[in-house]
């Protein structure tokens, strides 16, 4: 059976990502209300009561907004590091039935094996994950101020990248409604990447591997889904690695499930 990757949906304002194996299924962040979640997950047969966990990569709410109301109603576990559960318990009355792991520490659910890595971003202790499926791996960086050592060494393991492409800085420049403020914390080494930036990052680690590259979290006002496609395709076709499929996600609707099969 293919392993099934969906991505319900990326953005500044949510981000949730579905991955099913034979034997497991699991959510990679909950950052759209309960029912959103419902909906995208039946939009592709499928439901929240057969989740067998669901990964944090942090607290922050466009990743962890639907926790709440999902689990109050399901046995669902997470799966955070200890500083995450910290800021989760705090932001809501929820107990959840935390799996703590440690940031760089392994674990596995079913028949998926997970690794986590520290990334740079102003939240209390993010991750991002390498997921080990029985077809393929896949990674996954979706709030990166700046591309470490550790992070570009640990995503050069996939078949499957999501990355995130925030912003085009010019058009970040040009905004007129954030404050300048904003616009540094955006552009410092613990904010966010853009679509250049994300391009030199998949420049460094593409090979015959890496086959398939998710465009998230696009700014709403800062970007455009044909500039960031331009932007790393650009990179990738100077390295000649025009073997590698570029799709950029989408706030509002989920892309097509990609089926990954061994070998592919």
């Amino acid at each position: 059976m293919p392993v099934k990757f969906t991505i319900l949906g990326s953005g500044s304002s949510g981000n949730c990502s579905y991955i099913e194996t034979d034997q497991t299924r699991i959510l990679i962040d909950a950052g759209f209300s309960a029912r959103q979640i419902r909906e995208r997950l039946a939009a592709i047969g499928r439901s929240p009561e057969t989740l067998n966990g669901i990964l944090l990569t942090h607290e922050h709410s466009d990743h962890a907004q639907g926790l709440a109301v999902l689990c109050r109603k399901l046995p669902v576990p997470i799966y955070c590091n200890r500083y995450t559960k910290d800021a989760i318990d705090y932001q809501t009355d929820v107990r959840f039935d935390c799996r703590v792991f440690t940031t760089g520490a392994g674990f596995s659910i079913g028949d998926i094996t997970i690794e986590s890595f520290s990334v740079p971003h102003d939240a209390q202790d993010p991750v991002g994950f390498l997921v080990h499926t029985p077809a393929g791996t896949i990674g996954f960086v979706t709030d990166l101020g700046h591309p470490t050592r550790l992070v570009v060494e640990r995503i050069r393991a996939a078949h499957v990248l999501m990355i995130e492409t925030n912003h085009d800085v010019r058009l970040l420049q040009e905004d007129t409604r954030r404050p300048w403020s904003v616009k540094q914390r955006i552009l410092s080494r613990l904010g966010h990447l853009s679509n250049e930036a994300a391009g030199e990052v998949i420049q460094q680690i593409v090979s015959e591997r890496l086959r398939h590259v998710y465009l998230g979290h696009l700014s709403r006002d800062c970007n455009r889904p044909e500039l960031a496609l331009g932007a790393v395709e650009g990179a990738l076709r100077r390295v000649g690695a025009t073997h590698v499929k570029v799709e950029p996600t989408s706030q509002d609707t989920p892309n097509p499930t990609l089926e990954i099969s061994p070998g592919t």
